[in-house]
């Protein structure tokens, strides 16, 4: 196969702050002359493009409407055959529930060449803006990263099997799950102590960033008195137990309670 004129690159935009950008990624939004930018990238990524370089928002975010996939792997190719280097932003990391797999086999399969720059994923951005690690020798030996989002028609998660993983020492971090909070919430409690700690983080790194830290008793309660929605990250366990008694001693009685 012919090799392309263009080339793409899949870049991890990171959790929205443009401090938490690698150096690499930078180079690449600098050298590429077109831009297809996720909803969840931050607006300040922008500024490291190029002037002449072509922008187009593929919005992908779960519950909005969004730009086919298939349409942007059909442009990202179309473009790169072009000649085009043709950098795809995508909040977090790209092979994180980025789909930056799928979008990897489509275009070396046309013969377009491919990289992949890595970003800090949400799920360890969430965990650090509060101060706490996803791992931790005395905690936590492990972190699951899972999506709370299945599929259109596939199987849904079990989550009492992942509940029950958990309670072997490992730190649970929920993408896209605050849709489905109360299902998450059932099926984790058939493992899972109710004290668990849990905190549910909405857009980390970024000064609109909110927060909630409880227990799994009171996990969809947490998301539906707070008013917290997408983009949210959801982290369960030990790891977060220093935090949940300081988040405690300081919050009011009626908090306290809903807990």
């Amino acid at each position: 196969m012919k090799a392309s004129p263009g080339r793409v690159t899949l870049v991890g935009a990171g959790p929205g702050d443009p401090e938490l950008l690698t150096l690499k990624a930078v180079r690449a939004i600098r050298s590429a002359t077109l831009l297809l930018v996720d909803d969840l990238v931050g607006d300040g990524v922008l500024r490291y493009a190029r002037r002449s370089a072509r922008i187009v928002h593929v919005g992908k975010r779960g519950g909005c409407r969004s730009t086919p996939q298939a349409f942007i792997q059909k442009l990202m190719a179309a473009e790169a055959l072009n000649g085009e280097h043709v950098v795809r932003l995508k909040g977090g990391d790209p092979f994180v529930f980025g789909r930056g797999g799928e979008e990897a086999e489509h275009l070396r399969a046309r013969g377009i060449a491919v990289e992949v720059v890595n970003g800090i994923t949400a799920g360890l951005a969430a965990a650090t803006s509060l101060g706490v690690p996803l791992t931790h020798r005395e905690h936590a030996h492990g972190v699951m990263l899972v999506t709370g989002h299945a599929r259109a028609n596939g199987a849904p998660l079990h989550w009492p099997t992942l509940a029950a993983a958990a309670a072997q020492g490992l730190t649970l971090v929920i993408y896209m799950g605050v849709a489905t909070v109360e299902e998450v919430q059932r099926g984790l409690l058939a493992a899972l102590d109710a004290g668990t700690p849990v905190a549910v983080v909405q857009h980390a790194s970024l000064p609109a960033q909110r927060h909630a830290v409880g227990t799994l008793a009171g996990l969809a309660a947490l998301v539906r008195e707070g008013g917290l929605g997408s983009p949210a990250v959801i982290v369960v366990g030990d790891v977060l137990r220093g935090l949940r008694h300081a988040a405690l001693d300081a919050a009011p009685a009626r908090r306290r309670r809903g807990a």
